[in-house]
């Protein structure tokens, strides 16, 4: 152990750990879930530093060698290097203070060693004095927050890009196969399986858009405000500089707000982007119990679909096979829901200069697109990309809607085609076979008019189609 001395006293740490005595304090006070930081919180907080120590240096606030010494051990963070020093729980004081100096004082041991220097000796290298000058937690915690979030957004939307694609390669490939639609789950007009599942592509695709939409948000940032939004103890030139520094440091574009006043009291752009994951989790959601309705049997369900068979499904039941992965996306998605309610709880609970809430905004965030980045791509490679079409199911239940009455509406009207629909329903008999008994059109016609093919994209009326009771199509 070692003896390090805070403003409240000593006590000891780890003579190897690289943290010090305010992270030692938070591993006490804090023993809360077990849980850590993102890895991408801790690389977007060594990119803070490095980019803040770059810029100190640049206006001759902190001397070349610290800063050297401050930088390389801000890239081995950066690297994750350092990631089993990051020991805080992610839920704990307000603001972030405590993650925040568990960086300062991991990079300024690992600077104080590449100065020559010992651990703890922070006469070389302080945490606050050289590795936080001209910061506070109240403008770094939340420029580190949504640069992690924009880091981490473009690895989801990677994974988006494959599930869209696989569901897009389905829709191909099924374009071909008629099945009846369902509309408040009962019989509708056909519609081919193809149609569906380049329907779920789009819908990826729109998220997609969502989600680069709301990391616009996040590319404006308050570094440089510093305690209070007012850029206390930092250059005038400071924040401008250093965000462009990041920028480079990080390959995001970000932005210097125009008021950080704003961006300290106001966590909008977490918000947005919450809400994001949150939409992005509904439809995943939807199109997951979709997958399981499709799929469901094989014999007292649809089956029009069959899903790649990964492992038992039963202890009791031989031969069972469940849909794992739409069950897996399911929940990864109410739990992304979850998390979105904490995250407005918490962008609400700002008071005056600071929203204090910022850690659980950060690991609701960064959990969330973690959990739906890894559950997209497991969907698409272990599920979408090995699902089977049941054709001769799909066929069947095509022909067998009695929904098909519909396409008599412009011919006979819709009395009389609900007329057809109700004794199909009685008799069990199809549409056509009734519609051919009452002599409604002739058969050659009334084959055309319901051909479900024909009625799964919009077609004119057929010309001079005369009914039995004279009435023509326009």
């Amino acid at each position: 152990m070692r003896i390090e001395k805070d403003s409240l006293g000593q006590r000891e740490v780890p003579a190897r750990a690289y943290y010090g005595i305010q992270t030692q304090r938070a591993i006490d006070n804090y023993p809360i879930s077990g849980y850590r930081a993102h890895s991408q919180l801790i690389r977007a907080m060594g990119m803070v530093k490095k980019a803040a120590a770059m810029a100190n240096r640049e206006l001759k606030l902190v001397d070349t060698k610290r800063v050297r010494a401050i930088v390389k051990a801000a890239d081995e963070v950066i690297a994750g290097k350092w990631n089993d020093q990051f020991v805080v729980d992610v839920y704990q004081a307000g603001a972030g203070v405590s993650f925040h100096m568990n960086a300062n004082e991991v990079i300024a041991n690992r600077a104080i060693e590449i100065l020559g220097g010992k651990r703890g000796d922070y006469d070389i290298c302080h945490p606050n004095d050289h590795v936080n000058f001209g910061q506070s937690t109240n403008d770094v915690f939340p420029t580190a927050m949504r640069l992690a979030a924009l880091l981490l957004f473009d690895e989801v939307i990677g994974s988006l890009e494959i599930l869209e694609q696989s569901l897009a390669k389905k829709g191909k490939s099924f374009d071909h196969i008629l099945k009846s639609g369902r509309t408040h789950m009962m019989d509708a007009v056909p519609i081919r399986l193809g149609q569906e599942f380049a329907a779920y592509a789009t819908a990826m695709l729109r998220c997609t858009t969502v989600l680069r939409e709301s990391q616009e948000y996040l590319r404006e940032v308050g570094l440089g405000g510093s305690a209070v939004g007012t850029g206390v103890n930092t250059h005038p030139k400071y924040q401008k500089l250093v965000v462009k520094i990041l920028s480079k440091v990080s390959g995001q574009k970000l932005k210097p707000t125009d008021d950080l006043r704003y961006a300290m009291q106001s966590n909008l752009a977490m918000s947005v982007a919450s809400a994001a994951l949150r939409n992005l989790a509904l439809e995943l959601i939807r199109i997951s119990n979709d997958l399981r309705l499709l799929s469901s049997g094989p014999n007292t369900g649809l089956a029009e679909v069959v899903l790649p068979a990964l492992q038992p499904g039963s202890s009791i039941m031989p031969g069972k096979i469940n849909p794992v992965m739409a069950e897996l996306a399911a929940m990864v998605g109410f739990q992304a829901v979850a998390a979105d309610i904490a995250m407005s709880m918490a962008v609400q609970a700002g008071q005056l200069e600071l929203n204090i809430m910022m850690p659980t905004m950060a690991w609701n965030i960064l959990h969330s697109g973690e959990i739906l980045k890894n559950t997209m791509r497991v969907l698409a490679t272990k599920c979408v990309d090995g699902i089977a079409a049941n054709e001769q199911r799909c066929r069947h239940y095509a022909n067998a809607t009695i929904s098909l009455a519909a396409a008599l509406n412009p011919y006979i009207g819709y009395a009389a085609a609900a007329e057809v629909a109700k004794e199909s329903i009685k008799t069990g008999r199809t549409i056509t076979e009734i519609a051919l008994e009452r002599n409604l059109v002739d058969e050659k016609t009334l084959r055309k008019i319901l051909d479900p093919m024909r009625m799964t994209e919009p077609a004119a009326p057929l010309e001079k189609v005369r009914t039995k009771t004279g009435r023509k199509a326009d």
